[in-house]
């Protein structure tokens, strides 16, 4: 299968950078796969995760917050935040679904409360699919 350069970075550090085969990325729109010769784009991102395939077993990520861009036979994912998801523990992902129920809760207008909901959302469903892969610990 051919090949793509694949960066991650989030303001801590870069955390890869190398040829892949193929990418799935969670953006806002839905999950979305990239391989090599992918139409040039930008998309946002939503919190979920980000699947490198590439020699040997997948790596998997969580990432919240960013976004993708496709251009010249490559892809960067520039992201708030990104932990590769052995890393996550459950308590970490309850205090952010806690501080969406907050936002949500604090919403002083529809707009605002509706984007918090898509993100309490979103978080409760990375909860449930860690869940049923037993990645948090």
């Amino acid at each position: 299968m051919a090949t793509f350069n694949f960066e991650l970075v989030s303001p801590e550090r870069q955390l890869f950078s190398g040829q892949v085969e193929q990418i799935v990325v969670p953006g806002a729109d839905g999950d979305f796969g990239v391989l090599a010769g992918h139409a040039p784009f930008v998309a946002s991102l939503r919190p979920g995760i980000l699947t490198i395939h590439g020699d040997g077993q997948p790596k998997r990520l969580y990432v919240r917050g960013g976004f993708a861009e496709v251009s010249d036979g490559s892809l960067t994912v520039l992201a708030e935040r990104a932990t590769p998801v052995e890393d996550l523990r459950a308590d970490q992902i309850d205090a952010e679904i806690k501080d969406a129920q907050d936002d949500v809760a604090d919403a002083k207008d529809d707009a605002t409360r509706s984007k918090a909901a898509e993100r309490l959302g979103q978080l409760q469903s990375l909860k449930g699919a860690l869940g049923t892969i037993g990645a948090t610990h």
